[in-house]
């Protein structure tokens, strides 16, 4: 009977390849205008350095689930508005 010497037992596989995971895309968050440096939005909550995630209706925090919704803070505005 033949033996085998460490390595994978009866499986012939060997190592798995290295998968290269994305880099850091906090550049995404910054902006140049002219001279000014202009930044996405903080988390109220968790503070400077997480930064909210752009919905169509919402902004999002994906680290403490802080969640404000843009469209609906709008409407109700232009409603009274429109009955003054």
């Amino acid at each position: 009977m033949a033996t085998q010497k460490g390595g994978a037992k009866g499986d012939k596989k060997g190592k798995k390849e290295h998968k290269n995971k994305l880099t850091s895309k906090r550049y995404k968050h910054y902006t140049l205008d002219g001279d000014k440096l202009k930044k996405t939005r903080h988390c109220p909550r968790c503070g400077p350095g997480t930064f909210l995630a752009d919905h169509k209706t919402r902004v999002y925090c994906g680290k403490c689930h802080y969640t404000e919704f843009v469209g609906k803070t709008d409407k109700t505005e232009e409603k009274v508005e429109e009955k003054k």
